[in-house]
């Protein structure tokens, strides 16, 4: 082999085992955080629900980037949240918070000056003060906060010990979990997302009936009960979807079979070549309306796991197919607004 080549490979090597490491590192610092979960964090929780104020979070550097992350999910998720630059709010920005409000400061060090010269003014003001932070016995910040929220992690994931990687992370994914939480507190629900977030694709998606981004006529794998299950798998290969729907000799729903019909009959150690669809298809799959509110069929599937749902009429003809990504706008499957079906 040329030297150019062991260099190149070797470099290669080298390249992906400091990703590994890295990425190692990081997941350990977020699983470190679970064992630390408990009253402090319930609390919180608590707290923010029942305020009639807002979340206000502030931070400085790398922490203030996490911050707008956090606040930005929040809001999308149905928590009233504000991002407040310690420094801005210094010079006119505090008249935005009201004794009402909940301030969450994120400081890993937990002696961030920008952000410790403000707390003493939000104290005044009367707010409850939150902290995320990787020094939650020994620093101005947890010693100023009512509920201590830690974020610490064994170590950053930078070789030198000096770039906030690790401990950004993990300030994100205790946010993340904050937000989640709260959805469900708040009883959050897709129909929700979509009022947030009316013109992206997802907000389009959600908006849209179920028979406006089905997939429909030669689009739909179908087979019927009889078929050999070879060239069931033929079809299930070429739709693409991970499944295919059984249909009888009038095109009215009879079945189907998914990658999980096919893994079970794997497992049972059944011979596919052997057998016939009608074999280890499943009778009387779930099913949604051609008119029924995407957001609604989103939350039928997730509810149920169920990635590929068959689409019928009230007599239970076969109109469409929706795959889990067909909602979602993954892969290849994105909706056309042209495309609007007429009453079916």
């Amino acid at each position: 082999m040329a030297i150019t080549s062991i260099i190149a490979t070797y470099g290669y090597a080298m390249i992906i085992e400091e990703a590994k490491r890295v990425l190692k590192i990081e997941a350990g610092g977020i699983e470190s955080l679970i064992g630390r979960l408990g009253p402090p964090f319930e609390q919180m929780v608590q707290t923010i629900y029942r305020s009639s104020g807002r979340l206000i979070i502030s931070g400085i550097g790398k922490s203030g980037i996490i911050g707008r992350k956090i606040v930005a999910t929040l809001i999308s998720t149905g928590t009233r949240a504000l991002f407040l630059h310690p420094v801005e709010a210094m010079h006119g920005d505090l008249g935005q918070v009201s004794p009402d409000d909940i301030f969450l400061a994120l400081s890993y060090s937990g002696e961030t000056d920008e952000l410790n010269l403000l707390l003493p003014n939000i104290r005044r003001l009367g707010c409850t003060i939150i902290a995320f932070t990787g020094n939650p016995s020994d620093s101005t910040l947890a010693r100023s906060s009512d509920i201590i929220i830690d974020v610490s992690v064994p170590e950053e994931a930078c070789p030198m010990g000096l770039a906030p990687t690790t401990s950004t992370t993990a300030m994100l994914a205790m946010g993340d979990a904050l937000a989640v939480v709260l959805i469900n507190e708040h009883q959050f629900k897709a129909s929700d997302f979509k009022k947030f977030h009316p013109g992206g694709h997802l907000g389009q998606q959600l908006t849209a009936r179920i028979g406006d981004i089905m997939l429909t006529e030669d689009r739909i794998p179908r087979v019927g009960r009889k078929t050999s299950m070879s060239i069931a798998l033929e079809h299930i290969d070429e739709g693409g979807l991970g499944g295919v729907l059984v249909t009888t000799p009038s095109g009215k729903l009879a079945g189907i079979i998914t990658d999980g019909d096919i893994r079970r009959a794997i497992v049972q150690k059944k011979k596919l070549e052997d057998l016939f669809v009608e074999d280890i298809m499943t009778y009387e799959p779930r099913t949604a309306s051609p008119y029924e509110p995407a957001y609604d069929v989103l939350y039928l599937m997730e509810s149920n796991q169920i990635t590929l749902l068959p689409i019928v009429d009230n007599r239970h003809t076969i109109k469409g197919i929706v795959h889990l990504h067909t909602i979602l706008g993954k892969g290849r499957f994105k909706f056309d607004p042209t495309r609007i079906q007429q009453p079916i």
